[in-house]
């Protein structure tokens, strides 16, 4: 059984920043994209951020130069920093993994607001 274990998730001040983190756990081996999707409620998730196994990156338009994702193998984790956040940000994020199969977290929720 695979286990995705979001964290850093909260509320943060327009022009702050966050990192959430994801750390895949269990019957996990073979890893090829990790990245963070978000989603609106009544909306369609969206992508965030990709990371392939080499380290090539994709990020949506709306948060480039803002947010960057990262990842490390050995621990199976992958990172999103949030800067300069805004309150278009505000959703719950939710972290995927590809290996064999799809992998998806329960999603934290991140809220800019002053």
């Amino acid at each position: 059984q695979v286990q995705l274990v979001e964290s850093g998730g909260g509320l943060v001040q327009p022009g702050g920043s966050l990192r959430l983190s994801c750390a895949a756990s269990g019957n996990i081996f073979s890893i090829y994209d990790m990245g963070w999707y978000r989603q609106l409620p009544g909306k369609q998730r969206e992508l965030v951020a990709v990371i392939t196994r080499g380290g090539s990156t994709n990020l949506a338009d709306s948060v480039k130069g803002r947010f960057t994702i990262s990842r490390d193998n050995a621990k199976k984790t992958v990172y999103l920093q949030m800067n300069s956040l805004k309150p278009e940000d505000t959703a719950v994020y939710y972290c995927n993994v590809r290996s064999f199969s799809d992998y998806w977290g329960k999603g934290t929720q991140v809220t800019v607001s002053s």
